[in-house]
C-alpha cells in the first residue's frame, strides 16, 4: 500500500451531487397524486437520493451495506467507559460476525450486507477471519491524553485503508453505505476531535457514551481536557490531528468518507464517531458533506455540535448511543421507502411468497371453545 496521501486532491476530486437530478426529483414529487408536501421527510430524502444517484426517477436501493470500522483506544485504560477496556471491542466484533449483535439482526431484517473492518482491535490478529483483519494497522492505540494515538505513517496507512474499503464497495456495486464503528473509548476520542475543531471546552463536548455515571463522566471530562491540549497545536494538519488524538478507526473512517464522496457513493452516518470523522473530512473537502446523511441523533453533545457545523439534520432522533451503526441502519427503511416511492413502479422489486416464505396466521380460539374452557 502507498505510504503517502495528498489531501489537497480531494478538493478537486469531490464534486457536488447532481442538482438538476434533485430538481427533477422534486418535480416528480409534485406530479404524484397527493397533497403538496404530503409525504413529509420522505420527499426530501428522495430528492437527495436523486441528486447523489444523478438520476430521476430514482433507482431503488437494492445493495445497501453496513460497514463497521473496529479499533481499541488507549484512553479507555483511564476508565472513561462502562465497557471493559480489555477485550470489550473484540467480543463485540465476534458478536457481529456470529450474527447475534443487534446490527447483524437488523441488517438481515432490512436486507443489507454487513462488513467489519478491523484496523486496530487490541486482539491477536488471527482471532478474526483474514478478510476482517487484512487492513489491520496496529494493535490498539496510544493513550491520547499523554501520547500520540498513532505514528504519522500509521495514520496514513489507516487513512488509505479506509480509501481502499470505499473503492471496494463502490466497485462491488454497493448503492448506499450505513457507516458504523466498534471500539471501547471511541466517544472520548470523538469528543476531543469535535472539541478541537469547534473550539469548545471539554465539558461542552463530553457525553455519557456507554451510560457512565457522574464520577466516570468527570474522569472522562478530564481526559478530554488533557487531550485537547495536545490537539490544538496540530489543528492545521488533519493527518497530524488524527495521529495525535484520533486512532486507526478515525483515520480509516475519514479516508473512507472522502473516497466515498469522490466515488459518488452515498453514506449514512451513525453516531458521534462518524460525525467527528465527517467534521475532519469537511476540512479536507468542503463539498463532501453533501454526499452524507445523518442517520440519527444519539444525544451526545459532540455529535450535535458536529452536525451543526456540517449543517446536517438527523433523519431520526432515536438516542441510540451503542454505536455499531444500529441507529443509522434504522434510517435505511425510510431511505428505501423514499427511493421506491420516487422510482418507476416497474423498477421496484417485489418480495414474492417464495422469498419470504408462507405466512401462516395464528389460529385463535372460537368463542365456543373459550366458553367450554370455563
Amino acid at each position: 500500500m502507498d505510504t503517502t496521501v495528498d489531501l489537497d486532491t480531494f478538493s478537486s476530486l469531490v464534486e457536488r451531487p447532481d442538482e438538476s437530478a434533485r430538481r427533477a426529483g422534486e418535480e416528480r414529487w409534485q406530479q404524484l397524486d397527493k397533497p403538496r408536501g404530503g409525504l413529509g421527510q420522505l420527499e426530501e430524502l428522495g430528492s437527495w437520493l436523486a441528486s447523489v444517484q444523478g438520476s430521476s426517477p430514482v433507482r431503488p436501493l437494492t445493495a445497501a451495506k453496513v460497514v463497521l470500522f473496529a479499533a481499541d483506544h488507549g484512553i479507555a485504560a483511564v476508565g472513561v467507559s462502562e465497557l471493559p477496556a480489555q477485550g470489550g471491542t473484540a467480543r463485540r466484533v465476534h458478536a457481529v460476525l456470529d450474527g447475534t449483535a443487534p446490527v447483524a439482526v437488523l441488517a438481515r431484517r432490512y436486507g443489507a450486507g454487513l462488513r467489519v473492518v478491523d484496523v486496530g482491535v487490541d486482539a491477536d490478529p488471527h482471532e478474526f477471519p483474514a478478510e476482517v483483519s487484512r487492513f489491520r494497522v496496529r494493535r490498539g492505540s496510544g493513550r491520547i491524553d499523554l501520547a500520540d494515538a498513532l505514528t504519522e505513517a500509521e495514520a496514513i496507512k489507516a487513512f488509505r485503508a479506509g480509501m481502499a474499503v470505499a473503492d471496494e464497495e463502490a466497485d462491488a456495486g454497493t448503492d448506499l453505505v450505513v457507516l458504523g464503528d466498534l471500539g471501547v473509548g471511541s466517544t472520548t476520542v470523538a469528543a476531543v476531535l469535535v472539541g478541537a475543531l469547534c473550539g469548545t471546552d471539554a465539558a461542552a463536548v463530553t457525553g455519557r457514551g456507554s451510560g457512565i455515571d457522574d464520577r466516570t463522566w468527570m474522569v472522562k471530562c478530564a481526559a478530554v481536557r488533557d487531550s485537547l491540549r495536545r490537539a490544538r497545536p496540530v489543528l492545521g494538519d488533519q493527518l497530524a490531528l488524527l495521529a495525535a488524538v484520533g486512532g486507526a478507526d478515525f483515520a480509516a473512517i475519514t479516508g473512507f468518507l472522502l473516497q466515498s464522496a469522490a466515488r459518488k457513493l452515498p453514506v449514512v452516518l451513525d453516531g458521534v464517531v462518524s460525525a467527528a470523522c465527517a467534521l475532519v473530512a469537511q476540512r479536507i473537502a468542503f463539498r463532501a458533506p453533501e454526499w452524507w446523511r445523518a442517520g440519527q441523533s444519539t444525544g451526545e453533545p459532540a455529535q450535535a455540535k458536529a452536525y451543526d457545523r456540517l449543517t446536517l439534520t438527523p433523519v431520526q432522533g432515536l438516542a441510540i448511543s451503542m454505536g455499531e451503526g444500529v441507529g443509522a441502519l434504522l434510517a435505511l427503511p425510510l431511505l428505501q421507502a423514499a427511493a421506491d416511492t420516487l422510482a418507476e413502479p416497474s423498477d421496484v422489486p417485489a418480495m414474492t411468497v417464495a422469498e419470504r416464505g408462507p405466512v401462516e396466521p395464528p389460529r385463535l380460539p372460537t368463542a365456543a371453545e373459550l366458553l367450554n374452557r370455563g
